[in-house]
């Protein structure tokens, strides 16, 4: 019973701050949304007995990626700029119907897949997400995914602090 209130408490935060996170007009905001958001998904992760991850999530995630993440928007200055006047309206209905589209072809496929009885994961699921199981997954079925992606993030810091000194 607790569970299951815990359950929809977290959730319930994790999908308030994500709303917020979109909507918000200044970036700052908007990032620390975002940081509220992934702490209540580790907190979703603790209800679902798997410390392991939420440790992860709050490590990587609302830690080092976030703190890139600020670093980047203050670099940028987001509180020089004015805030837009007169947006254009039609990509917020256009953004809200794009994602109620994406909803409505993903929850088929979603409700027809079975985790447990899917090929490849017969593995995975029989250790239940321990630490050593992950990371042997992780890096040695997914080594090269995991590699590009840090490269990428690389590269878009680069990318970032370049376009700074660029307009100063």
């Amino acid at each position: 019973m607790m569970e299951t209130v815990l359950f929809y408490l977290f959730g319930g935060i994790a999908v308030i701050a994500a709303i917020s996170v979109v909507a918000c007009r200044r970036v700052f905001y908007s990032a620390i949304s975002l940081i509220v958001c992934l702490c209540a998904v580790s907190a979703l992760y603790l209800t679902l007995q798997s410390p392991f991850i939420a440790a992860v999530q709050i490590i990587v995630y609302a830690g080092a990626i976030m703190v890139l993440f600020l670093f980047v928007i203050m670099l940028l200055d987001p509180f020089s700029a004015a805030i837009i006047k007169g947006k254009k309206n039609y990509l917020g209905y256009f953004s809200v119907s794009l994602g109620v589209l994406t909803l409505a072809f993903l929850f088929p496929v979603l409700r027809s897949h079975s985790l447990a009885t899917s090929a490849g994961n017969e593995d995975f699921m029989s250790g239940a997400g321990s630490m050593s199981q992950v990371g042997q997954v992780l890096f040695r079925d997914y080594l090269l995914p995991f590699e590009v992606t840090s490269v990428l993030i690389l590269v878009a810091i680069i990318g970032v602090v370049v376009l700074a000194k660029r307009q100063s």
